[in-house]
Protein backbone atom coordinates (compact mmCIF):
# COMPACT_ATOMS: atom_id res chain seq x y z
CA UNK A 1 0.00 0.00 0.00
CA UNK A 2 1.60 3.04 -1.33
CA UNK A 3 0.46 5.37 1.83
CA UNK A 4 2.75 7.86 4.12
CA UNK A 5 1.15 8.85 7.21
CA UNK A 6 2.55 11.50 9.69
CA UNK A 7 0.53 11.99 13.41
CA UNK A 8 1.57 14.97 15.16
CA UNK A 9 1.48 12.72 18.27
CA UNK A 10 1.11 8.74 18.37
CA UNK A 11 2.84 7.99 21.50
CA UNK A 12 -0.40 7.27 23.31
CA UNK A 13 -4.05 7.81 23.31
CA UNK A 14 -5.93 8.47 20.33
CA UNK A 15 -2.73 8.93 18.19
CA UNK A 16 -1.38 5.25 19.32
CA UNK A 17 -4.39 3.86 18.38
CA UNK A 18 -4.91 5.22 15.34
CA UNK A 19 -1.41 4.18 14.31
CA UNK A 20 -2.03 0.62 15.49
CA UNK A 21 -4.73 0.19 13.46
CA UNK A 22 -3.35 1.85 10.22
CA UNK A 23 -0.25 -0.23 10.65
CA UNK A 24 -2.34 -3.05 9.96
CA UNK A 25 -3.14 -2.44 6.12
CA UNK A 26 0.19 -2.07 5.62
CA UNK A 27 0.93 1.55 4.67
CA UNK A 28 4.49 2.32 3.20
CA UNK A 29 5.26 4.19 6.13
CA UNK A 30 3.86 6.18 9.52
CA UNK A 31 5.78 9.07 10.85
CA UNK A 32 4.93 9.09 15.14
CA UNK A 33 5.71 12.89 16.20
CA UNK A 34 6.00 12.96 19.79
CA UNK A 35 8.26 15.42 22.23
CA UNK A 36 9.48 12.12 24.45
CA UNK A 37 11.49 9.63 22.53
CA UNK A 38 11.18 7.37 25.17
CA UNK A 39 7.72 7.16 25.61
CA UNK A 40 7.29 6.97 21.37
CA UNK A 41 9.42 3.90 21.42
CA UNK A 42 7.53 1.84 23.77
CA UNK A 43 4.61 2.78 21.76
CA UNK A 44 6.29 1.69 18.32
CA UNK A 45 7.06 -1.09 20.31
CA UNK A 46 3.46 -2.13 21.46
CA UNK A 47 2.64 -1.43 18.25
CA UNK A 48 4.68 -3.92 16.35
CA UNK A 49 3.92 -6.25 18.87
CA UNK A 50 0.59 -6.63 17.17
CA UNK A 51 1.60 -5.48 14.10
CA UNK A 52 5.06 -6.92 13.34
CA UNK A 53 6.09 -5.79 9.90
CA UNK A 54 4.73 -2.05 10.67
CA UNK A 55 7.11 0.26 9.12
CA UNK A 56 6.67 3.62 11.83
CA UNK A 57 9.17 5.77 12.71
CA UNK A 58 9.69 8.37 15.35
CA UNK A 59 9.59 12.03 14.70
CA UNK A 60 11.21 14.52 17.33
CA UNK A 61 8.55 17.29 17.47
CA UNK A 62 6.84 19.74 20.52
CA UNK A 63 4.45 21.50 19.13
CA UNK A 64 4.74 24.14 21.99
CA UNK A 65 7.94 25.00 19.69
CA UNK A 66 7.94 26.57 16.32
CA UNK A 67 11.67 25.87 16.64
CA UNK A 68 10.85 22.16 16.84
CA UNK A 69 8.03 22.02 14.54
CA UNK A 70 10.50 23.08 11.88
CA UNK A 71 12.92 20.73 12.13
CA UNK A 72 10.27 18.06 12.35
CA UNK A 73 9.14 19.49 9.45
CA UNK A 74 12.66 19.22 7.91
CA UNK A 75 13.19 15.94 8.98
CA UNK A 76 10.21 14.34 7.49
CA UNK A 77 10.63 16.54 4.08
CA UNK A 78 14.44 15.02 3.92
CA UNK A 79 13.35 11.18 4.39
CA UNK A 80 10.33 10.87 2.16
CA UNK A 81 8.95 12.29 -0.92
CA UNK A 82 5.05 12.08 -0.37
CA UNK A 83 2.63 12.87 2.06
CA UNK A 84 -0.52 10.90 1.93
CA UNK A 85 -2.32 12.41 5.43
CA UNK A 86 -1.48 14.28 7.89
CA UNK A 87 -3.33 13.60 11.14
CA UNK A 88 -3.33 16.82 13.82
CA UNK A 89 -3.93 14.95 16.40
CA UNK A 90 -1.98 16.17 19.60
CA UNK A 91 -3.20 18.19 22.03
CA UNK A 92 -3.71 19.59 26.06
CA UNK A 93 -6.56 20.04 27.57
CA UNK A 94 -7.26 22.91 30.51
CA UNK A 95 -3.84 22.91 31.65
CA UNK A 96 -2.96 25.89 33.75
CA UNK A 97 -2.42 29.39 32.39
CA UNK A 98 1.12 29.53 30.54
CA UNK A 99 3.37 30.58 27.69
CA UNK A 100 4.68 28.26 24.40
CA UNK A 101 8.52 28.46 23.96
CA UNK A 102 7.57 31.35 21.29
CA UNK A 103 5.45 33.45 24.01
CA UNK A 104 1.69 32.42 22.92
CA UNK A 105 -1.10 31.03 25.40
CA UNK A 106 -0.03 27.29 25.95
CA UNK A 107 -2.94 25.55 24.89
CA UNK A 108 -3.99 27.83 21.69
CA UNK A 109 0.05 27.44 20.78
CA UNK A 110 0.09 24.04 20.86
CA UNK A 111 -3.21 23.15 19.28
CA UNK A 112 -3.79 25.82 16.96
CA UNK A 113 -0.52 27.44 16.17
CA UNK A 114 2.11 24.64 16.20
CA UNK A 115 -0.03 22.41 14.10
CA UNK A 116 -0.65 25.64 11.66
CA UNK A 117 3.17 25.66 11.02
CA UNK A 118 3.66 22.20 10.73
CA UNK A 119 0.50 22.43 8.33
CA UNK A 120 2.16 24.80 6.40
CA UNK A 121 5.38 23.92 5.93
CA UNK A 122 3.94 20.47 5.03
CA UNK A 123 1.48 21.90 2.24
CA UNK A 124 4.78 21.97 -0.63
CA UNK A 125 4.37 17.61 -0.46
CA UNK A 126 0.55 17.23 0.19
CA UNK A 127 -0.08 19.18 -3.35
CA UNK A 128 2.93 16.92 -4.81
CA UNK A 129 1.43 14.33 -4.05
CA UNK A 130 -1.71 15.22 -4.98
CA UNK A 131 -0.81 15.94 -8.23
CA UNK A 132 -0.46 12.30 -8.72
CA UNK A 133 -2.32 10.54 -6.26
CA UNK A 134 -6.03 12.31 -5.82
CA UNK A 135 -6.90 11.57 -2.49
CA UNK A 136 -4.60 13.55 0.03
CA UNK A 137 -5.59 14.65 3.20
CA UNK A 138 -5.69 17.01 6.39
CA UNK A 139 -7.32 15.51 9.21
CA UNK A 140 -7.62 17.80 12.04
CA UNK A 141 -8.79 17.10 15.79
CA UNK A 142 -10.84 19.38 17.31
CA UNK A 143 -13.50 18.90 20.05
CA UNK A 144 -17.39 19.77 21.24
CA UNK A 145 -15.28 22.15 23.63
CA UNK A 146 -15.42 24.33 20.63
CA UNK A 147 -18.53 26.07 22.10
CA UNK A 148 -16.67 26.92 25.25
CA UNK A 149 -14.33 29.16 23.81
CA UNK A 150 -14.85 33.14 24.95
CA UNK A 151 -18.21 34.68 24.08
CA UNK A 152 -17.91 36.10 19.93
CA UNK A 153 -15.36 33.50 19.39
CA UNK A 154 -11.41 34.22 19.14
CA UNK A 155 -9.90 36.80 21.21
CA UNK A 156 -6.80 36.97 19.35
CA UNK A 157 -5.72 40.49 20.64
CA UNK A 158 -4.73 38.07 24.22
CA UNK A 159 -2.88 34.80 22.38
CA UNK A 160 0.25 36.47 22.93
CA UNK A 161 -0.66 36.63 26.56
CA UNK A 162 -1.04 33.58 28.89
CA UNK A 163 -4.68 35.03 28.97
CA UNK A 164 -5.20 33.82 32.84
CA UNK A 165 -8.07 36.09 33.64
CA UNK A 166 -10.13 33.44 30.99
CA UNK A 167 -10.91 30.20 32.47
CA UNK A 168 -8.92 27.47 31.48
CA UNK A 169 -11.57 25.73 29.86
CA UNK A 170 -12.48 28.95 27.71
CA UNK A 171 -8.70 28.94 26.50
CA UNK A 172 -8.75 25.47 25.48
CA UNK A 173 -12.47 25.89 23.88
CA UNK A 174 -10.55 28.99 21.83
CA UNK A 175 -7.86 26.69 20.31
CA UNK A 176 -10.38 23.97 19.15
CA UNK A 177 -12.95 26.52 17.64
CA UNK A 178 -9.56 27.15 15.78
CA UNK A 179 -8.88 24.09 14.75
CA UNK A 180 -12.40 24.17 12.90
CA UNK A 181 -11.77 27.93 11.22
CA UNK A 182 -8.06 26.49 10.16
CA UNK A 183 -9.76 23.66 8.23
CA UNK A 184 -12.44 25.77 6.24
CA UNK A 185 -9.86 27.52 5.58
CA UNK A 186 -7.10 24.74 4.24
CA UNK A 187 -10.05 23.21 2.65
CA UNK A 188 -11.15 26.87 0.68
CA UNK A 189 -7.45 28.14 -0.22
CA UNK A 190 -5.97 24.57 -1.48
CA UNK A 191 -8.75 22.19 -3.50
CA UNK A 192 -6.65 19.32 -4.43
CA UNK A 193 -6.38 18.26 -0.55
CA UNK A 194 -9.50 17.05 1.75
CA UNK A 195 -9.19 18.96 4.80
CA UNK A 196 -11.31 17.52 7.27
CA UNK A 197 -12.08 18.26 11.39
CA UNK A 198 -13.20 15.72 13.45
CA UNK A 199 -14.45 15.99 17.08
CA UNK A 200 -13.59 12.22 18.75
CA UNK A 201 -16.10 12.45 21.71
CA UNK A 202 -15.42 12.92 25.31
CA UNK A 203 -12.49 10.17 25.11
CA UNK A 204 -10.33 8.49 28.42
CA UNK A 205 -6.93 9.79 27.11
CA UNK A 206 -3.75 11.26 29.30
CA UNK A 207 -5.88 14.86 28.92
CA UNK A 208 -7.01 14.47 32.01
CA UNK A 209 -3.62 15.12 33.27
CA UNK A 210 -4.69 19.13 32.34
CA UNK A 211 -7.91 19.54 34.55
CA UNK A 212 -5.85 17.72 37.09
CA UNK A 213 -3.18 20.11 37.65
CA UNK A 214 -5.45 22.50 36.94
CA UNK A 215 -7.71 21.99 39.76
CA UNK A 216 -5.51 20.14 42.09
CA UNK A 217 -7.97 20.10 45.28
CA UNK A 218 -10.49 17.97 43.32
CA UNK A 219 -7.87 16.27 40.87
CA UNK A 220 -9.02 12.74 42.92
CA UNK A 221 -12.43 12.89 42.19
CA UNK A 222 -11.68 13.76 38.22
CA UNK A 223 -9.80 11.05 38.16
CA UNK A 224 -12.42 8.67 39.87
CA UNK A 225 -15.27 10.21 37.36
CA UNK A 226 -12.95 10.22 33.77
CA UNK A 227 -13.38 6.37 33.04
CA UNK A 228 -17.27 6.58 33.69
CA UNK A 229 -17.63 9.68 31.74
CA UNK A 230 -15.84 8.65 28.59
CA UNK A 231 -15.50 5.95 25.71
CA UNK A 232 -12.38 3.79 25.54
CA UNK A 233 -9.35 5.00 22.55
CA UNK A 234 -10.18 2.29 20.64
CA UNK A 235 -14.18 3.51 20.33
CA UNK A 236 -12.66 7.13 20.49
CA UNK A 237 -10.33 6.97 17.53
CA UNK A 238 -12.84 5.73 15.10
CA UNK A 239 -14.30 8.98 13.85
CA UNK A 240 -10.39 10.16 13.10
CA UNK A 241 -9.73 6.80 10.95
CA UNK A 242 -13.47 7.33 9.29
CA UNK A 243 -11.95 10.94 8.30
CA UNK A 244 -8.37 9.09 7.07
CA UNK A 245 -10.03 6.53 4.72
CA UNK A 246 -13.79 7.00 3.92
CA UNK A 247 -14.86 8.22 0.63
CA UNK A 248 -17.82 10.01 2.37
CA UNK A 249 -15.54 12.93 3.76
CA UNK A 250 -16.28 16.37 2.69
CA UNK A 251 -13.41 18.61 2.73
CA UNK A 252 -14.09 21.80 4.96
CA UNK A 253 -16.61 20.15 7.21
CA UNK A 254 -16.89 18.76 10.92
CA UNK A 255 -17.62 15.45 11.43
CA UNK A 256 -18.83 14.01 15.34
CA UNK A 257 -18.82 10.39 16.00
CA UNK A 258 -18.89 8.66 13.91
CA UNK A 259 -18.88 10.44 10.30
CA UNK A 260 -22.09 13.00 11.29
CA UNK A 261 -21.84 15.74 9.97
CA UNK A 262 -21.89 18.94 12.44
CA UNK A 263 -23.08 22.03 10.93
CA UNK A 264 -22.93 23.64 14.31
CA UNK A 265 -23.88 27.09 15.23
CA UNK A 266 -23.33 30.21 13.38
CA UNK A 267 -20.35 31.26 14.69
CA UNK A 268 -18.83 27.65 13.73
CA UNK A 269 -19.98 28.37 9.76
CA UNK A 270 -18.79 32.29 10.31
CA UNK A 271 -16.25 32.20 6.94
CA UNK A 272 -14.98 36.25 8.36
CA UNK A 273 -13.84 34.73 11.20
CA UNK A 274 -12.53 31.97 9.64
CA UNK A 275 -10.43 34.79 7.46
CA UNK A 276 -9.44 36.63 10.21
CA UNK A 277 -7.80 33.93 12.01
CA UNK A 278 -5.96 32.75 8.91
CA UNK A 279 -4.55 36.27 8.29
CA UNK A 280 -3.37 36.23 12.24
CA UNK A 281 -1.66 33.52 12.09
CA UNK A 282 0.33 33.98 8.98
CA UNK A 283 1.26 37.43 10.57
CA UNK A 284 2.34 35.83 13.64
CA UNK A 285 4.35 32.99 11.86
CA UNK A 286 5.63 35.74 9.53
CA UNK A 287 7.24 37.29 12.59
CA UNK A 288 8.80 34.08 13.93
CA UNK A 289 10.41 33.50 10.40
CA UNK A 290 8.04 31.48 8.98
Amino acid sequence: MSFVCLHSAGSNGLGAESVLQLSKHNPAKIYLGARDESRAQQAIASIKSFVPDAKIEFLPLDLASLKSVKQAADAFTASSNRLDVLMNNAGIMACPAGLTKEGYEIQFGTNHLGHALLTKLLLPILEKTAETQNDVRIVNLSSSAHTWAPRGGLVLKDATTDMKRYSTWSRYGQSKLANIYYTRELARRYPSIKSVAIHPGSVGTGLISGPVASYPYVGWLLRRLHPIMTVSVQEGALNQLWATVSPDVRSGHFYYPVAKDFSGSEQVRDDAKALNLWEWTEAELKKQGY
